[in-house]
């Protein structure tokens, strides 16, 4: 099979006849508009056919022949410059028809482009998979072979460029332009074959541009434009702005040159820009190191700078390796919003001067963990944050104590709330449903007002003999469960203490697996990954496998960069 002619097609105002009212009909139309496309659709009237093209034809951006497709159509609802004849077909309704083949045969005497769904050889040409970006446009085709592939490949193709790369293609293109209408205003001779893909290099192409004088430089700039475009990494040719346009055509109406190395554009300082610096927001998880997730543990191993919460564990810390600083947030009641604040400044100074900064979160970041927040804050600052989640404790630390928050015939909901509002306000308590787990989180500090709330409510009252559970310090050593009801549960935390952080289940699945027959029962430590311990190869089970996921090559003796030392509070 001969390998197919990849183009690119000016279709604007071309017609394009869409056969079929399904699926695949909308994402041919939807295609067709997005190329500057007139697309005509051919269905029957009493067809059902799919709502993006219905919406289209309510937009009046469609027309619909309300009939069955006759041959006559692909000669007569074209353009009238081109007597009528289509531009493309498309048949959506599948290649085992016998209509298709018809289609098809007709299309090929009259040499319309015809692409058949399901049925590469009916096909004259097929779509490509497409990534666009600005006038960037890469295309992946298997040739009929896979289109599923054929998009995975084009998925990771885009994901591996820049995502600037398309704006920089334009003002490339812009400057390619200029250069030429300059040039040949000035009735000079440049090498444009040097940017033709399919000429030969000359010997002279690899030759350093150094441009000495005006007339030298009008001479040799499109050499120079073709050398930036073969040889600069992509991340510098993303980096180019507006401005430094302006300057490349600056330098040569002075006729000097600027930056280093007789360069127009100083490649230091586009690289320099596109090292900028990197925010990532990332949850910890309820307290264990081993409950961190991949992502946020390469995270921490890699960032310039960690801004972490105060509830953050010792055990998580003391994954930083020793060269890593760490600012840990001072946050008290009447001193959050300002701690905050001068947390948000620390990390866009740092991230401005171009460093990785990792804001670590307890639990996960977009759950009660103001993580939207922030990423608006950067956002607001040009930075786009990378969010990674964490395992929440709010299921986590449930599941620790042994409560299921959903089983069957006793819990199908789960709901979480917060214990304490905005600037400490009380929050309103939820509705006492039978079938529904609640869990409350940063809730302990005001635990009595919130039990009182949930008793006392004004439309659905929770009855005193409702199962509760609150749970502290969840994965952490020191954990701890009481076993109460809301009758008791404000008596049995305060004669044992509080033990933040914490948090309140209530409902009746806290007595699926655990009941209890006194007012209320303590449980102290946590054994929950005891057991996975001997699964680890080497020294210190879970441990020297967490570090060989991460480190690969690490020896037995261990990483000594892995200590926290240099940990500030602010």
């Amino acid at each position: 099979m001969s390998p197919a002619l990849l183009t690119a097609v000016d279709s604007t105002s071309h017609v394009h006849l869409i056969i079929g009212s399904g699926t695949l009909a909308g994402a041919r139309c939807i295609k067709s508009l997005e190329v500057g496309a007139v697309p005509t659709l051919i269905a029957p009237d009493n067809d059902n056919i799919h709502y993006t093209l219905a919406k289209k034809v309510e937009e009046h951006k469609l027309h619909w022949v309300r009939r069955p497709f006759e041959d006559d159509d692909v000669r007569t609802l074209g353009r009238d410059e081109i007597d009528g004849v289509v531009d493309a077909v498309f048949v959506t309704s599948g290649g085992k028809t016998a209509q298709a083949t018809r289609i098809s045969t007709l299309c090929r005497k009259l040499r319309i482009p015809v692409n058949v769904a399901d049925a590469p050889s009916l096909c004259t040409f097929t779509l490509l998979s497409t990534h666009t970006s600005g006038p960037l446009q890469i295309g992946v085709t298997t040739s009929g072979k896979g289109c599923k592939l054929a998009s995975r490949i084009r998925r990771e193709i885009a994901a591996s460029i820049p995502s600037e790369l398309g704006s920089a293609v334009d003002r490339l293109g812009i400057v390619r332009r200029r250069i030429w209408e300059e040039d040949h205003a000035a009735d000079l001779s440049p090498d444009h074959d040097a940017e033709d893909e399919g000429a030969g290099q000359t010997a002279q192409f690899n030759k350093l541009v150094t441009p000495t004088d005006l007339e030298a430089a009008k001479a040799r700039r499109m050499r120079w434009l073709a050398q930036v475009c073969e040889y600069w990494p992509l991340k510098r040719l993303a980096a180019i702005t507006d401005a430094d346009v302006e300057q490349l055509f600056a330098t040569y109406t002075q006729g000097s040159s600027t930056g280093q190395d007789g360069h127009l554009i100083n490649p230091a300082t586009l690289d320099a820009r596109a090292q900028q610096g990197h925010i990532i927001l990332a949850g910890s998880g309820p307290g264990h190191p081993d409950l961190l997730t991949t992502a946020t543990l390469k995270a921490i191993r890699t960032a310039d700078i960690i801004l972490a919460d105060k509830l953050v564990p010792a055990g998580v810390l003391e994954l930083v390796p020793r060269r890593t600083p760490v600012e840990i947030a001072k946050k008290f009641p009447g001193n959050a919003e300002q701690a905050q604040e001068e947390f948000l400044q620390l990390g866009l100074q740092a991230v401005k001067a171009g460093k990785t900064v990792l804001r670590l979160k307890q639990g996960d970041p977009y759950l009660y963990g103001r993580g939207a927040e922030e990423f608006g804050f950067f956002r607001k600052h040009g930075y786009i944050a990378t969010v990674l989640p964490g395992i929440t404790s709010s299921l986590s630390a449930p599941l620790f104590a042994r409560i299921p928050v959903t089983h069957r015939a006793v819990s199908d909901q789960v709901l979480v709330c917060t214990g304490t509002g905005r600037k400490g306000a009380a929050p309103s308590p939820p509705d006492y449903l039978p079938n529904q787990t609640v869990v409350f989180l940063m809730a302990l500090h005001r635990l009595t007002a919130l039990r009182d709330s949930l008793l006392e409510h004004k439309s659905a009252p929770w009855p005193a003999s409702t199962p509760c559970a609150v749970i502290e310090r969840a994965s952490c050593p020191d954990q701890r469960v009481i076993r109460s009801t809301l009758e008791y549960v404000t008596a049995a935390v305060e004669e044992e203490g509080s033990r933040p952080p914490g948090l309140l289940v209530v409902g009746h699945a806290c007595e699926v697996l655990e009941k209890s027959p006194q007012r209320w029962v303590v449980e102290e430590g946590f054994t929950g990954l005891e057991e996975l311990d001997s699964l680890g190869e080497g020294r210190k089970g879970l441990d020297a496998l967490r570090d060989r996921l991460i480190t690969p090559g690490l020896d037995e003796s261990g990483d000594p960069m892995l200590n926290a030392r240099h940990i500030v509070t602010v």
